[in-house]
């Protein structure tokens, strides 16, 4: 009897002292998530804002794919971005790839018809069999080109595509960084989620991991190289996408921007792009 007595006494001392430590309440638990969707949604937004006006730009880019074990081969390209209209409703920029060289991928041609909600629109123009080919929102996990990048990583996302997270300012070389988590809308996303790496400063894109759909770490994604260019905005000379699943990696290295550059509308039709210089 007393070791009964004595079991119930040391059950009411250990409830009593849990009861000592405050614990957070399910309200504060939800304002607390709820003010840091907010942050990170305001971040996205910033970081787009000093993005925008820039009208139009051309620039080169090299492309470097190597190995598991290290071998390489160089593709180079023109790229062309023509800024979505204020007006456009639900309507994003519109980018242009052109592949120059080597000969085997001569004239291939990829368009992006960016959306704000949804999935962009993509099509893809192959000389050997001479017809465009149309990328379905389901395909758009696949390698592009052979590459580490997915067809969805070859344009900057629309905002309106993610749901975010703040989650911490951290130290990144000699800046101080923003992290933020944005998770894809669109479940036939090829990723989970993102973790992005933003300077506090001027918001310029340092890294990011991508996660696949089991939530492992797929790629890292790492930006340097940042020049301004026409006293305002802020592109990157080098873009280096790490597979940690395949140990393959792509490089791209952009060059020759020319902002304000004198490009069309019909420039970024699918019917041109058999056409596409």
């Amino acid at each position: 009897m007393m070791e009964r007595v004595r079991g119930r006494f040391r059950v009411a001392a250990v409830v009593a002292f849990l009861g000592a430590f405050p614990t957070a309440a399910p309200t504060a638990l939800a304002e607390d998530a709820a003010a840091a969707e907010d942050r990170g949604l305001a971040i996205a937004r910033d970081a787009r804002q000093r993005k925008q006006g820039f009208g139009s730009f051309t620039a080169s880019q090299t492309m470097v794919l190597r190995n598991r074990q290290g071998r390489e081969s160089r593709r180079h390209l023109r790229v062309k971005v023509l800024e979505a209209p204020p007006e456009a409703e639900g309507a994003g920029d519109r980018s242009l790839f052109v592949f120059d060289e080597p000969r085997d991928v001569r004239g291939t041609a990829f368009l992006v018809h960016a959306n704000k909600e949804g999935a962009d629109d993509q099509w893809l123009y192959l000389p050997a069999l001479k017809r465009v080919k149309r990328i379905n929102s389901a395909n758009r996990s696949g390698s592009f080109m052979g590459s580490e990048f997915a067809y969805e990583d070859m344009t900057p996302p629309e905002v309106e595509q993610f749901d975010y997270r703040y989650l911490r300012d951290e130290a990144c070389g000699e800046l101080t960084c923003t992290v933020v988590e944005r998770t894809p809308r669109d479940e036939r996303s090829g990723y989970r989620r993102q973790i992005v790496w933003q300077d506090t400063d001027e918001l310029r894109l340092w890294k990011v991991e991508y996660y696949d759909r089991r939530d492992a770490l797929l790629k890292t994604l790492d930006v340097s190289g940042y020049a301004r260019y026409v006293d305002r905005y802020w592109h990157a000379a080098e873009m280096s996408m790490v597979n940690h699943l395949t140990g393959k990696s792509t490089v791209l290295t952009w060059s020759d921007y020319d902002f304000g550059a004198a490009v069309t509308p019909g420039e970024f039709l699918p019917t041109g792009l058999r056409r596409a210089r």
